[in-house]
């Protein structure tokens, strides 16, 4: 019998830093039940890990591609390593450095 969970990282292009968009992609995610992690990296993109039930994972990929905060501009979002888990691996949704 299948948990429903799933695990997705992903990589945001666009003007996508200096605008909050990690902490909206925090408080989206917690908002939707997910757990993760998000960073910005040097080459200007955010990137992360987003787990939880598989419909909230869709939700997520949407916000991530289509809205993100509100001053973000998204060109372009991928989304690999998607896969099935048996349980969450992660806790709450933090911002890293």
């Amino acid at each position: 019998m299948s948990s429903g969970l799933c695990s997705v990282d992903f990589e945001i292009h666009g003007y996508v830093q200096g605008v909050c968009f990690r902490m909206y992609t925090e408080k989206e995610g917690l908002s939707l039940g997910c757990v993760g992690w998000v960073k910005n990296t040097n080459k200007g993109t955010v990137v992360g890990q987003v787990q939880g039930p598989k419909d909230k994972i869709i939700e997520m990929k949407v916000w991530l591609s289509k809205e993100g905060s509100p001053s973000s501009r998204i060109s372009r979002a991928v989304f690999t390593k998607e896969r099935d888990i048996p349980q969450l691996e992660l806790s709450g949704f933090k911002t890293r450095f």
